[in-house]
């Protein structure tokens, strides 16, 4: 079982090709370890100053109880099968279940309708698969973009705060981020969220312009501006792993 620790993740790969993310918190008052599992997903506990090789040596030997756990919620996320030129497939879309069909045409494109996403490819289709990827990729950030600015005309004047500009990417565990320059990043697994639990990840990164921690102020102050928050962070706990490991079947190799 592969582990890594990164932002307040650590992922785990099973033997079996799963993936499991624990949500990892440093605890003032925790005097040891402990883990524990709900439907929001798992969660590891340690004492300020535990160090990360503790952590997952924790983790590894509470390996087959966790995963055990995590089935019985459905919360891991099982191998996907490959995307494949000229095979339809379902994926996530804003939400919703979607199907992706493919055609035969002139120039790649993408044509939207109303149960999802076609993908026109030309022939010959030695490059199919990754002029798909790139179609995708672009298509779901311009769904989040247009998102983000209808919400940002309304958020900026409330805040009286704006970002200097916006980067739509996949991200390996994070859902957004501010930078010291005040770019929001954002993820684009989100395009295959609900737009609230989009909107939450906005309303998160913009309240980091005026709190640059984690502090009550700074959950206040999201508040204020989503009140509906809670929810859209749980669901995104819950259902986080299954859409970036949708993600990387979608987009894989996608230059960054």
């Amino acid at each position: 079982m592969a582990q890594h620790l990164e932002g307040d993740w650590l992922e785990l790969a099973t033997v079996g090709g799963s993936i499991i993310r624990v949500l990892k918190t440093a605890h003032p008052r925790a005097r040891r370890l402990r883990l524990t599992v709900t439907p929001q997903g798992a969660r590891v506990t340690y004492p300020l100053g535990t160090h990360p090789a503790q952590v997952s040596a924790f983790l590894r030997s509470h390996a087959d109880w966790l995963e055990q756990k995590l089935d019985e919620l459905n919360l891991i996320v099982k191998p996907l099968p490959p995307l494949r030129v000229g095979y339809p497939c379902s994926f996530p879309l804003r939400g919703e279940l979607a199907e992706l069909d493919w055609v035969e045409g002139a120039y790649p494109k993408i044509e939207p309708h109303a149960t999802g996403l076609t993908l026109v490819i030309p022939r010959p289709h030695t490059r199919a698969l990754p002029i798909a990827r790139g179609l995708l990729a672009s298509h779901l950030e311009t769904l989040i973009r247009r998102d983000v600015s209808r919400w940002l005309a309304g958020y900026v004047p409330q805040l009286g705060l704006a970002p200097t500009s916006l980067r739509i990417r996949p991200m390996k565990s994070l859902w957004g981020s501010l930078d010291t320059r005040d770019r929001i990043n954002l993820d684009l697994a989100l395009a295959l969220a609900p737009p609230s639990a989009l909107r939450y990840v906005l309303a998160h990164e913009l309240c980091h312009l005026k709190v640059r921690n984690h502090s009550p102020r700074f959950w206040a102050q999201v508040e204020n501006l989503f009140p509906d928050w809670r929810e859209q962070r749980d669901w995104l706990r819950q259902h986080g792993a299954i859409l970036k490991a949708e993600l990387d079947r979608l987009v894989d190799d996608v230059a960054d």
